[in-house]
Formats: structure tokens, sequence, C-alpha cells
């Protein structure tokens, strides 16, 4: 493994923002959690995607027009025009520590204290790993924006097709940087599993595309592969998850209903979140076994 030190941004800008990312999720006070000092992340995966892939256009069908391209954020940041040069999307998943994926995994109804402080606390770390890159580039004299983070981001927009969506849908994002695919709970399922947080950055430094090796964008959910598997349906205590996919509807009112109201005060957050359906599950930590074993075979 290369040291920090020997990686440039001028040489490998993928590795050196690999680095960027590891080293700050590693190092930062705020990645430890305010009830026990452990880590809220373990280790992210980083992809990334061309600023004119034309997955970013799909979604303006797939998900709404008024999903935003890499193009669009440019533009709304820096100005009508910005983002007409090449553009690069940097994406990364933060998986969530395993002593806190198996305090949620031991409950049926309500998200654990350790799964609510990751979803409240760190996601404020996850905020601040997205300012962390935007002001590395921006120092290194590129031009940099974390969508998420911005003034122009709108987290709760209703879709004829996609229901209740952002206006910068990072899991999509990630999935465009070959991060993952979706479940059946519309889970992020990636090679650490859907336990996870993403965040993601649009800047004009040029960073070739990672690979995409997924089929289709279904590919790492066992339901979907096989119909073997609606471990994330039994889990689910607002009975949100069934054959026919993921009510949004249903999920949001059971944490602002039911979830919130309870625990909010309990545990001391503003957002407890539930994640049931992210442990407990076959995909929790990783692909599912039998999806990689069956890949395992196909390739020999």
């Amino acid at each position: 493994m290369k040291s920090t030190e020997s990686i440039t941004l001028e040489k490998d800008p993928g590795g050196f923002i690999e680095k960027v990312l590891s080293a700050f999720v590693e190092d930062s006070p705020s990645n430890r959690r305010k009830a026990d000092e452990g880590k809220y992340f373990n280790a992210p995966l980083v992809g990334y995607a061309s600023g004119d892939d034309p997955q970013f256009m799909r979604y303006k069908r797939i998900i709404g027009k008024f999903h935003l391209t890499p193009q669009e954020v440019f533009n709304l940041t820096f100005g009508e025009g910005a983002g007409e040069g090449p553009l690069t999307v940097i994406a990364w998943v933060l998986p969530i520590s395993e002593d806190t994926r198996r305090s949620n995994r031991r409950t049926q109804q309500y998200p654990s204290l350790l799964w609510s402080h990751t979803r409240y606390f760190g996601e404020m770390f996850n905020a601040a790993l997205r300012d962390h890159v935007v002001s590395m580039l921006t120092a290194k004299g590129y031009r940099a924006v974390a969508p998420s983070n911005s003034s122009y981001f709108t987290p709760f927009k209703r879709a004829p097709k996609a229901g209740l969506t952002s206006n910068w849908s990072e899991r999509h994002v990630a999935y465009a940087c070959g991060l993952g695919t979706f479940g059946l709970c519309d889970g992020f399922i990636t090679p650490k599993g859907k336990a996870v947080r993403v965040g993601t950055v649009v800047t004009d430094l040029i960073v070739s595309p990672s690979d995409k090796p997924y089929a289709d964008h279904h590919a790492n959910c066992l339901y979907y592969v096989n119909g073997t598997c609606r471990a994330c349906a039994t889990r689910c205590p607002a009975g949100a998850v069934t054959e026919s996919g993921h009510d949004k509807d249903k999920c949001r009112d059971y944490q602002d209903n039911v979830v919130f109201p309870i625990k909010n005060p309990a545990y001391g957050v503003k957002i407890s979140g539930c994640g049931l359906c992210q442990t407990g599950v076959p995909c929790e930590f990783e692909i599912p076994r039998q999806i990689r074993e069956t890949r395992a075979r196909n390739e020999r």
C-alpha cells in the first residue's frame, strides 16, 4: 500500500481522494460516538462517474425532472455555464460499525440507541466529510460542491413514480458510480452491505470513472435475483416493505408518528431513523453469499 505522502492529486487523483476520505474517517473526532467513543463508520468505499454519464439524465425520467444533473449542480453553484466542461462525481459509502449493527439487529420495533446516534450524529460527520473533500479540492485549485450540503438541496419532493425523494439522491448517484445496487426495501446494497450512509461531491477535477460491475440495478438483492429472500419485509415493523417494494409514505408515517415521538427525546436526537430493514438481513454487511458464489461460478 502506498503511503499518503507518495500519492499526489496530479498523478493519482482517485488514489489521493480515497486517502483523504479514509484519513478523515479514521482520524476525525466527529467519527466517535457520543455514547461510548466507538466509531460511527468504518473505512469508506469510493467510486467515480463522469459528469456527462447518461445515467444522470435517465434519472430525470426514473425519479423526476427535478432531479439535478452534475452540470445543473455546477450551474446552480458557480453560475450558468459553469458545468459545461468535464466534471467528475465522487461518491462514497460509509459502512456502519459492527457493534452498532449488532445492537439494531436485536431490536424488533424501534431503532437502537447506537443506530439512532449514527443516523443523527453520524450524518453530521458525513456532512463534515463532504465539506472536507470540497475544501481540499478548492485548496488544490479545483471547483467542487457537495450538493446535499447546499442551499438548493431539497430532501423531500414528491414524484409520480418515485414517491418521496430528493432533488439529488446520493444513493442513485452512488449507483452511477458503480458502488452498489438497490434492494426490495430500496436499501443500497454494496460490497459492505446496505447498513451504510452515502456521500457525494461534484468537481471539475477529472478522475477516471469506476467500473460498473452490476448487470442491473437490482443485481445484489436476493429477492430480485432468485425470489428467495424477503427478510427486509419481515423485519419492517410498519409493514412498509412487501413484494411490491417499499411504501415510502407508510415508512415515513411510522417513523414520524411512532418512532420519533418516543425515541427522539429518549436518545437526545432530532432524527432517530429506523433501519430495521438494514440489519438482521443477508445483505446487512455484504452482498449476499449466494449471489457472490453464483457470480464466482459463472466467472470460472
